[in-house]
């Protein structure tokens, strides 16, 4: 923040810039900054057409739709995500968009959420580096990318009022790392703040969030913006450190009005101004409009693309063989369902983007297939309900076919922007249909159009292959039959746990919560961390997915070049006869008999495209970051000294190699105090030292002769000044002396360069805005 005021820009003007000119414009100043258009993302340019409604949702200028977040996280691909941004911001340019809205990159708490469909997984590690390969593809176009939302919003219910209440090691560790991560290694343009409170702190009011963490912590040197109405306090979120409220309330005179009343500094003012204009610098001038022919270029090339994102999302879940259909042997091919001929492609909300065209799975197979192999039945309405008339002709048609491909999914009206789900199940006819169309097929192959996770373990014994289709943009259908048909292979891996039950998930108990409050009372236990921790069976584990061919893994190699820095090295074998891509996982936990932190969590991935026979070397990097946890009472990042498991496999589960490595630990000297507990001064090497001394003294005086042995481990969790209190002689003298001569002894461990001091940050129930 400046530390001068700027006289020559009156005020009112300056207050002007700190809200839009209207929906998705920022306002301008001639000469001082240019506006700028804001147009809805995250998988499409939502431009809204000039002269239409406020918000353009259904009525927006046509675009490329590609696969929504849930798609492009099951594709484990960063640098075709990175393609995709890319496209999406060449699109974006050719529309006079200045910054596009996306990624969404909020964790998927639970699988009920309203938005799962938009954000990308259950995951930081993965959520964090493909959505900065998708900020720099946006940006490399000239485009500003906005990632949101920031933070905690991880549900639709009372979204904007909900307090998210979050442990410090949860923030940090789970619902913050990814934001951290693309900040850090792509430099969004904009940041976008959440509806929902903090612990309490409206999101756009949270001086700690957007100042001291996103700014001070992180270096953004990038724009800070409201989501859509989620200002309530415009001086407030000015004092936090928001620069731009969207859309315009007509509030600007209030903030003049405590600038005058010396209720807001105006450097804060000055601040918002700067950043204005550094993003002009950065995004240049004003977009110039393409002309049709080069939009229709644009679209052409996206619109392929799109059908190659929308291939490698698909996740094939299960496949006893029957995929992919041998076209050679295919007389009679039965497609039964709605979404076949109709499909879901999207979600509901704000990011409803207009498509530039549609394939439908019913289409593309009937062209390859031909119309005298291919007999469709509906089997249900386009709701996504039943129809006894519609489900007989289905039965029928399965009867009659050698395989039956059963459409099954969520309907549009279940899952959308501004409510969350209640149930994982599929529609209850649609299961009915199911069962009755594999009582006659003689094999059923089972696709999934949904938005967000469904339960699968009711009926998936009817199926001999489920491939998992999510919503895959508008080449969903071309792509869905290049996989049934073999002309692709899958590829995609669960970027979330799909569960036996929706009561099995950590966050049942808690999820949406009530009375304005949601409690995360699983805390870092999100998704696989809690499932692979407790040992709980679910149906499909994160990180699944089937291909057409199989993977060995082999020589498992890890070597030190440094401290606290590992290359963990290891071989991938296709050996089966076909091509086929394998995305290899690294996940690392502490060894613990009680566990205090996830047993695993990923730390790195690679998808490796092999040719049948092909071997491939895989080195992946472990630095002391990935052993990292939060010290809520330090208030840092720690490694903690000891053993850490290493797994390497095709998912959370389906671990194929094993080896630990030892960590000394970061090797930091927290102050030892009266109040540290005797565990923490043994724990430490110069209050090990200092305790070591008093102990002998208290066994020589035979004080401490009658304890019990099982009282030693209640005695290590007291702190040192209670000692005072239990008639071992210590008094208050004694423990100041003991203190002091701790600071000493790490003084001089400090001097020997052996040890370092902890960096310092401020908690967040610390401040208040």
């Amino acid at each position: 923040m400046p530390d001068q005021k700027d006289r020559s820009i009156p005020i009112e003007l300056k207050a002007s810039l700190t809200s839009g000119s209207g929906t998705w414009h920022s306002t301008g100043a001639p000469g001082l900054v240019r506006p700028f258009l804001l147009a809805d993302g995250p998988h499409g340019v939502r431009r809204q057409r000039t002269g239409g409604d406020a918000l353009g949702i259904g009525d927006s200028v046509p675009a490329t739709c590609f696969p929504p977040g849930v798609a492009l996280g099951s594709t484990w691909d960063p640098e075709l995500v990175r393609r995709v941004g890319a496209a999406l911001g060449q699109e974006a340019a050719a529309l006079e968009v200045d910054v596009l809205l996306g990624p969404g990159m909020n964790i998927k708490r639970s699988p009920l959420g309203g938005r799962n469909f938009e954000y990308l997984s259950e995951d930081p590690h993965l959520t964090g580096r493909l959505a900065a390969a998708y900020v720099e593809g946006v940006q490399s176009s000239g485009v500003g990318a906005c990632v949101k939302h920031f933070a905690v919003n991880n549900q639709e219910t009372d979204r904007m009022r909900v307090s998210a209440e979050v442990d410090q090691r949860a923030l940090r560790e789970i619902y913050l790392r990814a934001f951290e991560h693309v900040v850090k290694a792509a430099r969004p343009a904009m940041v976008m703040s959440a509806y929902n409170r903090i612990n309490g702190v409206p999101a756009s009011e949270d001086h700690w969030l957007l100042t001291r963490l996103l700014r001070e912590e992180w270096g953004f040197d990038g724009v800070v913006v409201s989501d859509w109405g989620a200002v309530d306090d415009r001086v407030a979120a000015l004092r936090a450190g928001l620069d731009l409220e969207m859309p315009p309330t007509g509030t600007d005179g209030e903030v003049v009005a405590a600038v005058d009343r010396g209720e807001l500094d105006e450097s804060a003012l000055d601040a918002v101004v700067d950043r204005l204009r550094r993003l002009e610098a950065r995004l240049g001038g004003a977009k110039e409009p393409a002309s049709e022919p080069e939009l229709a270029a644009i679209r052409d090339r996206n619109a392929d693309l799109a059908r190659e994102a929308a291939a490698q999302a698909a996740v094939l879940l299960t496949n006893d063989g029957v995929l992919p259909l041998d076209r050679s042997s295919l007389d009679s091919v039965a497609v039964i369902g709605e979404f076949a001929r109709t499909p879901r492609f999207q979600g509901g909300g704000s990011s409803r983007i207009v498509p530039t065209g549609v394939s439908s799975a019913l289409d593309a197979l009937t062209r390859r297939l031909g119309a005298d192999v291919v007999r469709f039945a509906p089997g249900y309405t386009v709701d996504g309900s039943g129809d006894d008339a519609l489900a007989l002709a289905a039965v029928e048609a399965a009867r009659a076919a050698h395989v039956a491909v059963v459409f099954l999914g969520l309907p549009e009206h279940a899952e959308s922007e501004g409510f969350d789900r209640t149930t994982l199940d599929l529609p209850t006819d649609q299961v009915s249909l199911l069962e009755r169309v594999a009582a006659v097929a003689p094999r059923v192959v089972v696709v999934l159009s949904n938005g967000g996770v469904v339960s699968v373990a009711e009926w998936r014994h009817h199926a001999n292959a489920i491939l998992e289709g999510w919503l895959l943009g508008q080449a969903g259908g071309e792509a869905t039959a290049d996989l049934l048909l073999g002309d692709r292979a899958p590829s995609g891996r669960l970027a979330e746990t799909i569960p036996l039950r929706l009561e099995d998930h950590p966050s049942y108990p808690t999820f949406p919560g009530a009375d304005g409050i949601s409690v995360y009372g699983e805390s870092v236990h999100v998704g696989y961390r809690y499932f692979d921790t407790v040992d709980r069976p679910v149906a499909f584990p994160f990180g699944h997915g089937l291909t057409y061919t199989r993977f060995e893994y082999s020589d498992l190699r890890v070597v030190a070049p440094a401290e606290n820095s590992w290359e963990v090295t290891f071989s991938v074998t296709n050996t089966g006869d076909r091509d086929g891509r394998e995305v290899a996982q690294l996940y690392v936990g502490p060894v613990e008999d009680q566990p205090t932190r996830p047993r695993a969590e990923l730390r790195g991935f690679v998808a490796l495209d092999l040719r049948p026979g092909e071997t491939t070397t895989v080195t992946l990097p472990l630095t002391a970051t990935d052993l990292q946890t939060w010290d809520a009472r330090g208030q840092r990042w720690t490694v903690r000294p000891g053993d850490y498991a290493v797994h390497v496999g095709a998912s959370s589960r389906d671990v194929r190699l094993r080896t630990t490595v030892h960590s000394d630990g970061d090797r930091v000297l927290a102050p030892l105090t009266a109040q540290s507990t005797i565990a923490e001064w043994r724990a430490d090497p110069a209050g090990r030292q200092v305790l070591a001394t008093l102990l002998d003294r208290v066994s020589r005086s035979g004080l401490a002769s009658s304890v019990a042995p099982e009282l030693v481990r209640m005695f290590l969790s007291i702190p040192l000044d209670k000692l005072r209190s239990f008639g071992l002689g210590v008094t208050s003298a004694t423990v100041a002396e003991l203190v002091r001569e701790a600071g000493a002894r790490q003084a001089e461990l400090l001097a020997a360069g052996a040890y370092r001091r902890p960096g310092a940050a401020r908690n967040h129930s610390q401040e208040t805005p």
